[in-house]
């Protein structure tokens, strides 16, 4: 069964402001869809696999029902909800980003 993929609109205004920065950062608008195409594919491997993701190294977002699943230099920040068949993306943050107090 598939689980449907929600995303809170502080994940959305991450993935936003994270491709607009990458077009402005690279030069090029095709090297930030191509970064958005590898995050969608990872977030998407979700809704067949749910629990892929890892459990955080904070003990606090684990005990919260945080996952993570990281694509390329990315952590997605995200909760399973098994009754609802759902997976919700909270967060979307660079690996080398101090995130446990920003979820």
């Amino acid at each position: 069964m598939n689980y449907r993929i929600l995303r809170t609109d502080k994940a959305n205004d991450q993935l936003h402001s994270l491709i607009l920065y990458i077009a402005d950062d690279s030069g090029s608008i095709d090297t930030a869809l191509a970064y958005l195409e590898k995050l969608e594919q990872g977030i998407n491997l979700l809704s067949t696999s749910p629990n892929m993701g890892s459990y955080p190294s904070y003990s606090t977002l684990r005990k919260q029902g945080y996952r993570v699943l990281i694509v390329q230099r990315h952590l997605i920040f995200y909760k399973v909800e098994e009754k609802a068949q759902e997976v919700i993306i909270y967060a979307i943050f660079d690996a080398k980003q101090e995130y446990k107090n920003l979820l």
